[in-house]
């Protein structure tokens, strides 16, 4: 049953390829909660700006903006992870760009958009490589605008996700990875996040997002092969990916049940420790001003409790 709400949920998503996607095709979120409008953004920066003004309500970003987010100390929780970003994210370079190994990225054009999970990738696997950022041009550009950038030539490189990935992989060749750079000691992952003024309002339409969610991932993680193939046309209707490529491109991310969502490894202490060691990492860079002095303000483990109930 819906619930009534004094005016509707504004609800800023991505166009990343994962369960939910299809119970938002099918307008089950608004059967469970009630009126929803629905923002398109097409980076995390841009995601955690809306929020920040209060034009939105409960954002879809990655663990790097919401660092930057703890930076500003906006009042924002994670309160469900949506996943482990492992080979859905990846840094590739052109076929015939002459880039065979990371050396080879100076001098180089790579685009990545800002302040996202793929920026602070991009920085972590260059420290890794001993390659200085400074040493290269790294452009400022959104998924789209990389998509159109690489398909005039303009670029040499980008680290981004599906699906402006997968229209510029037929010429590219993968780098990197952020599963790759998850083992070099800097794991990214996907997050929903809610104002704190409207979770402590409306509790029973943040645990009906979170109930909706999880019975997404439910379905998935039972059945993989046979939920993804069944669903990829309507996920593939909101996010712009073919549908032949939905199935493969879900195996890009681990996606946790509820049950383990409130485990230590994850809301349960593990984001928080994330999140810090992101902002710590972001602080270094010069990219966030400050760190905070404690991160678990910034997580709750409240919704996922409950809807696993």
């Amino acid at each position: 049953m819906a619930m009534a709400a004094e005016k509707p949920l504004t609800i800023a998503w991505q166009t990343t390829v994962e369960p939910s996607k299809k119970p938002q095709a099918d307008g089950v979120f608004e059967k469970a909660i009630g009126p929803i409008q629905w923002r398109k953004f097409d980076s995390g920066a841009d995601v955690i700006a809306a929020m920040a003004s209060g034009d939105v309500q409960i954002g879809y970003v990655g663990s790097s903006p919401l660092a930057a987010a703890t930076a500003r100390k906006l009042p924002v929780q994670a309160f469900l992870i949506v996943g482990l970003i492992g080979d859905a994210e990846a840094l590739v370079v052109r076929k015939d760009g002459g880039v065979l190994k990371p050396a080879d990225l100076v001098g180089k054009k790579i685009a990545v958009p800002y302040v996202s999970t793929t920026h602070y990738s991009l920085l972590a696997a260059l420290k890794h490589w001993g390659v200085d950022p400074k040493s290269l041009s790294v452009l400022n550009l959104r998924p789209p605008e990389i998509a159109a950038a690489w398909a005039r030539g303009d670029i040499d490189a980008a680290y981004i996700w599906d699906p402006a990935l997968g229209k510029i992989k037929p010429t590219a060749r993968v780098l990197a990875t952020s599963a790759d750079v998850a083992t070099w000691g800097a794991p990214t992952f996907d997050a929903w996040i809610v104002r704190r003024d409207y979770a402590e309002a409306h509790p029973e339409a943040v645990l009906a997002f979170t109930r909706t969610i999880g019975a997404a991932y439910a379905a998935y993680r039972a059945d993989p092969a046979g939920w993804s193939a069944a669903s990829a046309a309507a996920i593939a209707r909101i996010t712009g990916a073919p549908a032949a490529d939905v199935p493969q491109l879900l195996t890009g991310y681990r996606f946790p049940l509820l049950v383990e969502q409130a485990r230590t490894e994850l809301l349960g202490g593990g984001t928080a420790k994330a999140v810090a060691d992101t902002a710590a990492f972001l602080k270094a860079q010069g990219k966030v001003p400050t760190v905070a002095s404690d991160y678990a303000p910034f997580v709750t483990t409240r919704f996922v409790v409950d809807a696993a109930k």
